[in-house]
């Protein structure tokens, strides 16, 4: 029952930001999976198609693995990862310029629960060659999640969802990147599979941007 609400809340979500090109309101597909590699190793992978309105007008084509190393059982883990981004920016007359990013990327995730709350820290170091062009930034990621119908996350769990990530370049005098903060609500089918749907404002230095995330988190 819970998923045939979520998916007439995407629909309806989706459609209202699909009215109008020019729209603040875009919409962010992502998937998550992490596939288990023995008690220590994981691998990583996502994809997140982010576009201007709700589906059709790409704003960004966001391909992302990595191979992770767990410190301890659950609660700590190290990552070394790839990504590959395409970008299509809007320009001054009206027309799309497409950007190639490759990245590499290092993290740090740390988590604590606290009976229904559960809080994540995520510290990721990035290495950006945008067009030839060498960059490094810095995010913090801090998200929580209050587990509502049960004592803890477990299969078919209803819960809150939210996140605060702070991005932070390199270059001296343009230190500040941008914030994201977000807010959803989430359902757990079982150990291995969530679903998310939420709103996510994207703070920049001379403005904002609102998007509706529809997320899918796999573990197998």
């Amino acid at each position: 029952m819970f998923l045939k609400r979520l998916l007439v809340a995407v629909f309806i979500l989706s459609s209202a930001a699909s009215f109008s090109q020019d729209s603040d309101l875009g919409n962010w597909w992502i998937y998550f999976g992490n596939k288990k590699l023995g008690k220590k190793f994981n691998l990583h992978h996502e994809v997140q198609y982010r576009n201007y309105n709700a589906i059709g007008d790409l704003e960004q084509l966001l391909l992302r693995a990595g191979v992770g190393y767990n410190l301890t059982e659950n609660n700590n883990n190290l990552l070394l990862g790839y990504g590959f981004i395409i970008s299509q920016n809007y320009n001054a007359a009206g027309d799309k310029d497409q950007v190639n990013e490759h990245r590499i990327y290092q993290q740090y995730i740390t988590k604590q629960n606290f009976g229904r709350f559960y809080l994540s820290h995520r510290y990721r170091l990035e290495e950006r060659w945008v067009e030839g062009n060498f960059r490094m930034r810095f995010r913090y990621f801090l998200a929580a999640k209050l587990a509502l119908n049960k004592p803890k996350l477990e299969k078919n769990t209803l819960y809150l969802s939210g996140y605060n990530e702070l991005f932070i370049n390199q270059e001296e005098g343009n230190y500040f990147d941008r914030n994201r903060i977000y807010g959803g609500l989430g359902f757990m089918l079982n150990k291995n599979l969530k679903f998310e749907l939420g709103y996510m404002n994207q703070i920049f230095e001379n403005g904002s941007r609102d998007q509706v995330n529809v997320i899918m988190s796999a573990t197998f």
